[in-house]
């Protein structure tokens, strides 16, 4: 195995056309870090150069060794990530951490793809298996060498004790629980929530768009067991690691990630925003788009920025880093950027159970069999656990209710073929027309998206996609009997679906609001009622449609702007209103002609959240809702809670203007009184981010000391912003803690393309020892970007590092 460290020069790449930076460039680049490897698999000669801020771009003689050395480069810099994305999704966490994730696995295994892999393998096309396949053993081929040079081991693997497993393209594609589908835990609470009071009373936890009535289903009783969700939320969540889960010990101690009552600020908390411009609204007269995909935080980041270039395939962008191509960018010919578009894509089924063989269902008048598949999950340093995972022609079971003689499915679009969340990309990435990229998406499975598009010859597109259950006799927002009377009858076509191409408006954009146009037949079709709250698609479209030319910089503003809307309504809402009250005149005095600019330093901002999240919500759902339904979940909707405070005729009956007021002074003061007790009673020092902070978490850090904790964690950072602006910072009410938001951003010059800017916080590396691990967290935070290089030469002349690979068999 060659391995050395030299600065590099033009003669010891003399073989290498394509890695020889221009005459030009020379004499200005600083000196660049080279190491040279030899890798079992790789065909011919390739690099990966790091650029100045630690983004890889991968230079391949063909697309099978790109996407390898895509899997290599993945493993080197991500192991320990990818690795747990890997043994989450398939169940196998026991195996290394040990018997306290039983319960994960069994509830993970699940949800795992266990259809026809032919069949799977057709949906995505002819390229897909074998970009697979190269990117599978590319994460091999480096844990290979990891195997010959134990010392380079990443430190997790080293604090935990366990080896690193090897991949199978299959795993790529079967793990399915990471796709945001939707609206399972609704249907949940809203059932819960009519099982206390009624079906109106539910408008409070969530509004339907468009206006819509749903009913009861017939036979279905609405109260369901306190922990139905138990298994889906092990299934779905995030892997928790402690010093407690460690001792291999206790089956108890790995708890939900969200243990609370349901709360639909949380749960349309995965967000994103983005747009397109037209050159004739550009300032540059080339089109633009920006996207900035909202995710939870962590160390390291979601995403992964990566350039993967061949002499048929030139791919740059962010992804995730576990799977091969690029989910966000461009191709050199088109640009195109993703948010979550809500469509409904699970049901929940309640069967009748056989009393004299718990393991038959009714269905369509007869006793039908489970299907049980029997698996061995292995524990460290204890026995394997046997587990029975069950399912019916729906889906996997997650509850049991023996006593009643009822069980729960999951019917979700996950598991259909072809629904691996974000490998469809191996279809658009190579469009280059929009009419190749529309066909490209006719496939398209999860998560359900709004994709925008832009190409060099001017155009501009919106074009939502995703598997839409065609669901002919009910609306999916409420669980239903698994009799066979509620079945899906195929799904409908994406050109079913609506889109946009080269807008009068000269731009389109999106944020997970309702943005079904006027006309469509939604009634109809039924792809969705639930959406993410409009304020950061009012917000963008305010300021896009108030300028004539947008510019890249304007671009990057909006990404940053903490304007909130609803934060403006409420103040307009207290403009008239004057009390007695000392504490609560006090905040009407701090709040009148507030701009709603949700600064870290701002004092207005602090006690407009520490108001609206823990007081405003709590004493507007007490107003209008009987306690037992008021209970029944957390935060109301916050757009339906807006309008009844508008227009309280609806919600709060007689004397409602009244009742409103009482409703928003009292609470009011009371945030007044609690901001006085976290910030002192002086309200010139009182500032947001004191509150507000944005933490990146790393998986072990709640393993390991205090000093070891400090180096793999990144924050905390104080943070402005609001779940409700465009910068959306969704956090955990009971500390502010930010949970989710942009992490990933890029503003894309469609056609100079080595003008592109991105940020990725907290740094592209996930090596804590790296100088790329937290490198553009200030940055991040300060709404800076980086120039993202595209061409060799641009490059070339970013480059910090360069790690050139070549066949183990080569001399």
């Amino acid at each position: 195995m060659a391995f050395a460290v030299t600065t590099w020069s033009a003669a010891s790449h003399a073989a290498d056309a394509t890695a020889t930076p221009p005459a030009s460039l020379l004499a200005s680049a600083a000196p660049v870090t080279s190491q040279t490897m030899q890798v079992e698999g790789l065909s011919q000669p390739a690099d990966i150069l790091i650029d100045r801020n630690g983004v890889p771009h991968i230079f391949a003689a063909n697309e099978r060794d790109g996407f390898f050395v895509q899997g290599f480069n993945a493993a080197r810099d991500r192991l320990f990530q990818i690795d747990l994305w890997r043994r989450r999704g398939l169940g196998q966490l026991s195996e290394v951490f040990g018997r306290a994730y039983v319960a994960q696995d069994d509830a993970a295994r699940r949800f795992v793809y266990r259809g026809d892999m032919a069949t799977e393998w057709r949906r995505y096309g002819p390229d897909a298996k074998p970009a697979a396949e190269a990117f599978a053993a590319g994460v091999n081929a480096y844990i290979d060498w990891l195997a010959r040079h134990p010392d380079q081991m990443p430190y997790e693997f080293k604090k935990v004790g366990y080896w690193p497993a090897k991949w199978s393209a299959e795993d790529i594609v079967r793990i399915r629980s990471h796709g945001l589908t939707r609206n399972l835990k609704s249907e949940v609470a809203r059932a819960k929530v009519v099982c206390k009071a009624s079906l109106d009373a539910d408008g409070v936890r969530v509004g339907l768009q468009p206006a819509w009535k749903t009913q009861v289903p017939d036979g279905l009783d609405p109260c369901l067991p306190d922990d139905l969700l138990k298994v889906f939320d092990l299934a779905t969540q995030g892997v928790k690691i402690t010093k407690e889960s460690l001792q291999h010990a206790n089956a108890d101690v790995v708890q939900l990630a969200e243990n609370g009552p349901y709360d639909v600020s949380t749960e349309s908390a995965e967000g994103s925003n983005n747009w397109v411009v037209s050159p004739q609204k550009s300032a540059t007269g080339r089109p633009i788009m920006a996207n900035d995909p909202h995710r939870a935080f962590a160390a390291p980041s979601l995403r992964y920025i990566v350039q993967v270039s061949t002499p048929t395939l030139n791919l740059i962008g962010a992804g995730e880093p576990a799977i091969p191509g690029v989910a966000i960018g461009h191709n050199g010919t088109i640009a195109f950027g993703l948010t979550i578009f809500n469509i409904d894509q699970e049901d929940l089924y309640v069967y009748d159970l056989n009393p004299a063989n718990p393991d038959q269902y009714r269905y369509r008048g007869k006793w039908v069999p489970m299907r049980t598949v029997h698996e061995t999950i292995d524990v460290r340093d204890g026995a394997p656990v046997q587990t029975d995972l069950k399912f019916t022609k729906h889906g996997p079971v997650i509850y049991v209710d023996a006593a009643r003689h009822h069980a729960y499915a999951v019917r979700t679009a996950w598991l259909e073929p072809g629904m691996s969340p974000y490998f469809d990309a191996m279809r658009y990435m190579r469009a280059k027309t929009f009419a190749q990229f529309q066909t490209a998406l006719d496939t398209w499975g999860a998560p359900t998206v709004n994709q925008v598009y832009a190409d060099t010859s001017g155009n501009i597109g919106w074009v939502p996609s995703g598997m839409a259950p065609i669901r002919p006799n009910w609306d999916g927002l409420m669980p239903v009997p698994g009799d066979g009377r509620y079945e899906w009858a195929g799904f409908w076509r994406r050109d079913q679906l609506p889109s946009a191409y080269n807008p009068a408006s000269g731009y389109f954009t999106t944020s997970n609001e309702m943005n079904m146009p006027a006309g469509y037949p939604y009634a109809q079709r039924k792809l969705g009622f639930e959406w993410t709250n409009g304020s950061r698609h009012a917000r963008i479209d305010e300021v896009l449609k108030a300028k004539d030319k947008v510019s890249l910089e304007d671009s990057e503003r909006l990404q940053n702007d903490i304007v909130s809307i609803p934060a403006r309504r409420l103040v307009a809402l207290l403009a008239p209103l004057s009390s007695d009250d000392p504490q609560t005149s006090a905040a009407l005095t701090l709040l009148k002609g507030w701009d709603a600019h949700m600064g870290a330093d701002s004092a207005q901002a602090a006690l407009e959240e520490v108001w609206f999240s823990r007081h405003l919500g709590r004493a507007y759902k007490n107003a209008v809702l009987p306690k037992s339904a008021a209970d029944t979940f957390g935060a109301p909707d916050p757009a339906a809670m807006l309008d009844a405070l508008e227009q309280p005729a609806a919600r709060f009956g007689a004397n409602a203007n009244a009742k409103r007021d009482a409703v928003l002074l009292t609470s009011l003061g009371e945030a007044w009184g609690e901001m006085m007790r976290l910030q002192g009673t002086d309200p010139g020092t009182w500032q947001w981010g004191k509150l507000h902070t944005n933490l990146n978490a790393h998986p072990l850090a709640d393993a390991v000391d205090a000093e070891m904790r400090a180096k793999l964690n990144v924050g905390p950072l104080a943070k402005g912003g609001s779940p409700f602006t465009p910068n959306q910072s969704t956090y955990r009410v009971s500390d502010f803690r930010q949970t989710n938001g942009p992490s990933f951003r890029i503003v894309v010059d469609v056609g100079n393309w080595d003008n592109t800017r991105a940020m990725n916080l907290p740094g592209e590396s996930g090596n804590p020892d790296s100088p790329h691990y937290r490198d553009l967290a200030q940055k991040w935070l300060d709404g800076e970007y980086f120039k993202l290089p595209y061409s060799r030469e641009a490059v070339e002349a970013a480059t910090e590092s360069r790690l050139h690979l070549v066949p183990a068999t080569a001399r």
